[in-house]
């Protein structure tokens, strides 16, 4: 996996993560922490951030076992073309306010995991903590599809896990302050990071196109390889 697609996700991560306060900002406040001491309280919300990551992480090892298995069959190239396609019609749909792609079962989903964050919530302790930040890893979120888009790509099993790593700590220091201090960021920032959001995924989404195209550009599109270069009888 080059460094190249881990600064992306990690930086996809950092910019995702002021969308991640205007969706999660309600459960970040909610966070059953307020009354511990400062040090009690730093390590639980260290402890809910681990989990969202381990989360990522975990989901980054599934897809990067499909992402493997494309890349054997010999289909990761056209596959990182036509998800960078989707993902920049994603993009255009959203920047004309048009319904995005669900995942089927999307409104059970993220019921299940609702009432499993208001289990943990009522219950607290450092356990719970890192288990409330590990379902909050499964709500649904657009950005976390794209997210894992990318470790589809890597075409490993540790490249899907280091992507979705990457973009989990990426979204780390704007959630821990966040749940720390509130919002100290003015909200005419977010909103201007917001924006700049569709312009990176936008740009995400060619690199994924350029690097399916196979033009031997070290680092920005580099040689996929065949399957001959991976398989081997021992």
């Amino acid at each position: 996996m080059s460094l190249q697609l881990i600064i992306s996700a990690f930086a996809m991560g950092l910019l995702s993560s002021f969308h991640c306060v205007g969706m999660c900002g309600a459960i970040a406040f909610s966070l059953p922490t307020q009354h511990l001491s400062p040090a009690r309280k730093a390590v639980g919300i260290l402890l809910y951030n681990v989990g969202r990551v381990l989360t990522y992480t975990f989901l980054g090892v599934i897809f990067g076992v499909a992402g493997r298995q494309l890349y054997l069959s010999g289909f990761q190239q056209w596959f990182s073309i036509i998800a960078g396609m989707f993902i920049l019609v994603i993009v255009i749909q959203s920047a004309f306010h048009s319904p995005v792609f669900h995942l089927p079962g999307f409104k059970k989903l993220n019921l299940f995991v609702q009432k499993l964050i208001g289990s943990f919530l009522m219950k607290p302790s450092n356990g719970n903590m890192l288990l409330l930040g590990m379902a909050n890893g499964l709500l649904p979120c657009g950005l976390i599809y794209l997210a894992i888009t990318g470790a589809l790509a890597a075409g490993s099993i540790a490249g899907g896990a280091i992507f979705m790593a990457s973009f989990g700590i990426g979204t780390f220091p704007a959630l821990f302050l966040l749940s720390y201090f509130g919002f100290l960021i003015k909200l005419s920032t977010r909103n201007t990071i917001k924006r700049v959001v569709p312009y990176f995924v936008a740009s995400m989404a060619l690199l994924l196109i350029l690097r399916g195209m196979n033009l031997n550009i070290p680092y920005l599109s580099p040689l996929l390889g065949s399957n001959a270069e991976i398989i081997s009888c021992h």
